[in-house]
C-alpha cells in the first residue's frame, strides 16, 4: 500500500511511467503492477507531464518587506512550484521571523541571506558598509541550518552607492568564513563594473539577471559574450535568469543562447506586482518564454528541476529518483499563439505555453486553478 500512485504520466521525452510515493519519498519508478495500491490514485492518461518539482531559485516573498513582498504559496504551489528560495529579501534582522512564517507554507522555502542585516527595506542596503556585519551573518545561519542556503549581494550603483566592488568583497569573506555557502550576486547597472564583478567569482557562485538588457550585461556591444564572463563561466561560476520587472532580454537572450550561452538555472524574481501586473506573472510563464528564444522543453525543466536544486545543493529535490524527495510537478504543454514581453516592453511571438496542473509536495497533490478544472483528476 503506497500513499500516492501516479499512471501513466509523461516524462519530457514523451515516454510513460508510473510512480509511486510512499512516506513522503519516491518509492518506485515504471510499470507498476496492476494490482499496486495505494490510498489516492491518479491515472495522467499519458497526457500531462510530470517532472520533478519546480524549484524557483529566485524568489521575493518575506511578507513584511516594504518593497519586495508577497505570499510563498501564491508564487509557489498555486503556480506548480514546489519549492522557492527568497533571494536577499531578509538579512540577520529579520530572517528568524521569516523563517517562523514560511513554517506555515505548503511551498518549501529557503533562503538566501541578503548580506545587509536590513535586507532589501530600502533600495541602497550595501550603500553603508557597517551594514555588512559578519558576526550577525555568521549567527543568522547557525541559529537557520537548512533554510538559510546561500547569501545574496546586490551588486548595482543604486544598491551600493559609492562603494563600489566593496561589498562583493566583503560578501566573498563571509561565503568563506561560513563552509562557502551559493554566492547569489545580483548583476545591473554599473559601477561597478561586470568584469569587476565576474573575476571575483569563483565555482558555484551565481550570477542572476544574466539577460538582462542594461549596459553593464554579459554581452559586449558587438553582441559577444564578454572574456570576464567567459572566465567565469570556465571556473564553474553558474548563470540565472531572474526574470523581474526590470531585468530580462528576449534580444540579449536570444543573442547568448545562439551563442551556447543557456541559463543554469530559469528564476522568475517573483513579487506581487510583477506578478500581477507583469510581465513576470509566474515562473511558468518565465520558462515558456524560453522557446521563443530556442530551447527545448527538456532543457527548460531541467533548469527548474536538477540544475536548480545543484546550484542550490539540495540533493533531495529535483530528480525522479527513488529515495527523493516527493515532489512533483503536473503540467500541459498547450500550443496556440502566445504574445510575451520582457523587461524592455519588447514583445515575442510564442507558439506554446506551459499550464501546471498540480503541485505534489512530499506526496501530497495541491490542484492549481488549472488543474481544478481539469478533467483528468
Amino acid at each position: 500500500m503506497y500513499d500516492l500512485i501516479i499512471r501513466r504520466a509523461k516524462r519530457t521525452d514523451g515516454s510513460l511511467t508510473d510512480i509511486a510515493i510512499q512516506d513522503g519519498k519516491f518509492a518506485a519508478f515504471g510499470t507498476l503492477a496492476a494490482d499496486a495500491t495505494a490510498r489516492q490514485t491518479l491515472d495522467l492518461q499519458g497526457k500531462v507531464y510530470a517532472s520533478a518539482g519546480w524549484i524557483d531559485s529566485h524568489v521575493h516573498c518575506y511578507p513584511k518587506s516594504p518593497i519586495y513582498h508577497d505570499d510563498a504559496d501564491l508564487i509557489g504551489v498555486a503556480c506548480g512550484v514546489t519549492t522557492v528560495a527568497d533571494a536577499g529579501s531578509t538579512g540577520a534582522n529579520d530572517v528568524d521571523d521569516f523563517y517562523q512564517i514560511t513554517r506555515t507554507a505548503k511551498t518549501n522555502v529557503y533562503a538566501f541571506l541578503n548580506i545587509a542585516r536590513t535586507g532589501i527595506v530600502t533600495q541602497n542596503e550595501l550603500a553603508d558598509m557597517s551594514q555588512i556585519d559578519k558576526v550577525g551573518v555568521r549567527d543568522a545561519i547557525a541559529r537557520n541550518p537548512g533554510f538559510i542556503i546561500g547569501i545574496k549581494a546586490r551588486m548595482s550603483s543604486s544598491v551600493v552607492g559609492q562603494n563600489g566592488i566593496k561589498p562583493l568583497v566583503r560578501a566573498k569573506e563571509i561565503q568563506q568564513e561560513n563552509d562557502d555557502l551559493p554566492l547569489m550576486v545580483h548583476i545591473g547597472n554599473n559601477p561597478p563594473n561586470l568584469d569587476e564583478i565576474a573575476d571575483l567569482l569563483t565555482s558555484g557562485d551565481i550570477i542572476t539577471h544574466c539577460y538582462n538588457g542594461k549596459p553593464n550585461r554579459i554581452l559586449s556591444p558587438q553582441g559577444v559574450l564578454r572574456d570576464s564572463i567567459k572566465r567565469a563561466l570556465s571556473r564553474g561560476v553558474l548563470l540565472d535568469v531572474g526574470h523581474g520587472t526590470a531585468s530580462f532580454s528576449f534580444e540579449v537572450a536570444e543573442l547568448a543562447i545562439r551563442q551556447g550561452i543557456l541559463p543554469h538555472t530559469i528564476s522568475s524574481d517573483i513579487y506581487c506586482r510583477n506578478r500581477m501586473n507583469g510581465p513576470v506573472h509566474s515562473l511558468a510563464t518565465v520558462m515558456s518564454k524560453f522557446f521563443s528564444v530556442g530551447m527545448t522543453l527538456t532543457q527548460v525543466i531541467d533548469c527548474v528541476t536538477s540544475q536548480a536544486a545543484d546550484a542550490l545543493r539540495l540533493p533531495a529535490k529535483g530528480r525522479l529518483e527513488v529515495g527523493a524527495d516527493a515532489d512533483l510537478t503536473l503540467f500541459e504543454q498547450r500550443f496556440a499563439p502566445q504574445v510575451f514581453v520582457d523587461s524592455e516592453g519588447q514583445s515575442v511571438k510564442g507558439e506554446s505555453l506551459l499550464v501546471p496542473l498540480a503541485a505534489v509536495v512530499a506526496g501530497i497533490t495541491l490542484l492549481t486553478e488549472e488543474g481544478k478544472s481539469a478533467h483528468v483528476f
